[in-house]
């Protein structure tokens, strides 16, 4: 399953906005089949403040289905996959609640997103429950991936956790590749 970047249908009047941000049936003909069994739901004060590359390990791998609801982000998803032609790739997808634009992070992938503005909240299911000794990353600077995190002059906002996760080289993934290499978004 392939990451993708989902289109939600707005209908809008005078009032505002109305938007379905999950529909099992529909998001399931468009390839998106997890059953999704937590939301989690984050707030950054500043802008800059990177959190990520994430992700947790069998057997409690998990798919995510991340959306903006105040302010912007810039959403990345690392290809992890032992084996993918595209091992160590990224895309990226600028997520807000204006477009409404959802990005679908398979297992198998990293996930990381950077605050474009201060005040940002990010909303994400997750195909699994957080199992805090599965829980794990890839430094937010790995030379490997080399992401150009769109940043303020004064730099990143980072958790102690972030700063200290493991570079890509050396490390050992556990993750299968399925036989379909990252696309563009």
């Amino acid at each position: 399953m392939p990451v993708k970047l989902i289109h939600t249908r707005r209908f809008g009047d005078d009032r505002g906005w109305f938007v379905e941000t999950y529909h099992r049936p529909r998001w399931s003909a468009d390839g998106v089949a997890e059953e999704f069994v937590q939301d989690n739901h984050s707030y950054s004060k500043l802008a800059g403040t990177i959190r990520g590359i994430h992700f947790q390990v069998p057997p409690h791998a998990q798919a995510k289905l991340v959306r903006c609801t105040r302010g912007r982000i810039m959403d990345y998803a690392v290809d992890l996959r032992a084996g993918s032609p595209t091992y160590g790739r990224h895309v990226a997808a600028e997520l807000s609640p204006d477009t409404g634009d959802q990005l679908y992070i398979p297992v198998g992938f990293g996930h990381a997103f950077v605050t474009l503005e201060p005040d940002t909240e990010v909303m994400y299911k997750a195909s699994h429950i957080y199992v805090p000794e599965c829980d794990t990353g890839i430094r937010w600077d790995c030379p490997t991936i080399a992401i150009e995190w769109p940043l303020p002059p004064e730099g990143p906002v980072l958790s102690d956790k972030d700063r200290t996760l493991p570079l890509l080289a050396g490390w050992d993934s556990p993750f299968a590749y399925d036989g379909v290499p990252l696309q563009p978004l």
